[in-house]
């Protein structure tokens, strides 16, 4: 049945597709991005496992065709300070070339968040596929990642972490041992931004059917059992024998001492001439690592997490704060499509309970500090952009440099956000 708040403003009504859509749904997002045709049923049969039940949408056009889809699965976001706040992982979206500039899309997002919101997700999180599409959305870039290019057979500096060994496994094998080591890796983490994987999820990303391209997943154990892991592919990339890259597609590592070891071994794999690694962390120190600076270049900085704050009190409840307490700041907050979200918030160093400060996110009256849109303080959240930075690009006003300073303060994190996980 359809929720009659599901229709679009310009009356397109978005349902909930039955499992037998779910197939046609697929196909459409594959043909909107250009993939080579739909999926035969041997990767069917995998790629199904991985859409949540009735997580995914579509809309009609006459004459009574699936015109576009988006759909999401449940997740949680770690945030600054280690909590974890329920969140809705979006992916799948899509609208067929012959149907677009039709509002289609407009009415898909606007009912998923409402979902979202409605089921009691506080944040939706996405990939974007073009970067001009979400932030009207209210999504805002929240981390980012960048591409290494690591000159194989690298030396690694005397000093470095070591200790600990690698071993490779097998596709079934990943499939027992990496998804519980990646929940305690992530039970583990401080870095705000990774989020819980599902079991769709894993069972797409381990059993897939191969491709052409080489595949190889090892392990890495340390004092106290095995922690971390990385998965990668391999391709030719000239025309000599060993002219090869390999290509990391999953690294997560629980301590230096595992991050080096899994760099150590796949810089040490014979007939490469690179390591490639699309979207690590901004502040991972690989080049630190080797004898050579120079053998770990820098080749691109993407954006990543793309964030929309549903419940934007509960979110800022749910984070930590630095500064001092008894420095709350209020933050003006626009946002269309939540009424709630829309107004001052007063956010500071006290802690969740308001008990040494106010609460963050409580609602406050007054005048503000500082205002933004709400993909602006999606911006922040997680720690990627300084307020300063927002405020001097435009993203941001504020009418004293002192509340600029503060809130610097207050949105600091010891880590870079980033989350590692593609969906």
């Amino acid at each position: 049945m359809t929720d009659p708040r599901s229709a679009g403003r310009l009356g397109h009504e978005v349902r909930v597709l039955e499992p037998d859509e779910l197939r046609a749904a697929h196909a459409l997002f594959g043909a909107a991005l250009h993939a080579a045709g739909p999926v035969d049923d041997e990767r069917w049969a995998v790629t199904r496992t991985s859409y949540a039940p009735g997580r995914t949408l579509g809309v009609n056009l006459p004459p009574d065709t699936l015109a576009g889809t988006a759909t999401s699965f449940g997740s949680e976001l770690v945030v600054p300070g280690g909590r974890r706040v329920p969140m809705a992982a979006v992916t799948r979206v899509g609208v067929r070339a012959d149907r677009t500039r039709r509002g289609l899309l407009t009415a898909l997002m606007r009912a998923q968040l409402r979902e979202a919101a409605d089921r009691g997700e506080v944040t939706a999180t996405l990939r974007a596929s073009e970067a001009r599409i979400y932030g009207r959305f209210g999504y805002g870039v929240a981390s980012r990642g960048r591409t290494l290019r690591v000159d194989a057979g690298a030396r690694f500096r005397t000093g470095t972490p070591a200790g600990g060994a690698v071993r490779l496994i097998d596709p079934d094998e990943a499939a027992t041992v990496l998804p519980p080591l990646y929940t305690r890796i992530l039970g583990d983490t401080t870095r705000p931004g990774p989020i819980v994987r599902d079991a769709g999820w894993w069972a797409l990303s381990l059993r897939r059917p191969r491709t052409d391209a080489a595949r190889g997943i090892a392990v890495h154990t340390g004092p106290d059992g095995d922690d971390g892991f990385v998965t990668w592919t391999v391709r030719q990339e000239g025309t000599e024998f060993g002219e090869n890259v390999l290509e990391i597609a999953d690294l997560h590592a629980a301590t230096p001492q595992a991050t080096s070891g899994l760099w150590r071994f796949l810089l040490g794999i014979d007939l490469l001439r690179h390591v490639s690694a699309p979207l690590r962390p901004l502040d991972e120190p690989v080049d630190l690592l080797l004898e050579d600076p120079r053998a770990c270049r820098t080749t691109g900085i993407d954006d990543e997490t793309w964030l929309r704050l549903l419940d934007v009190p509960a979110a800022l409840a749910a984070r930590t704060w630095g500064g001092t307490a008894g420095e709350p700041l209020r933050l003006r907050v626009h946002d269309a499509v939540f009424p709630a979200n829309d107004g001052v918030h007063v956010i500071g160093a006290g802690d969740r309970d308001g008990t040494n400060g106010p609460a963050p996110g409580a609602p406050g009256d007054g005048p503000a500090d500082l205002e933004c849109d709400v993909a602006g303080l999606a911006m922040a959240y997680l720690g990627d952009r300084r307020p300063s930075e927002l405020v001097a690009s435009g993203w941001w006003t504020a009418s004293d440099r002192a509340d600029v300073a503060r809130a610097d303060n207050l949105f600091a994190t010891a880590e870079v956000p980033w989350c590692g996980t593609f969906f």
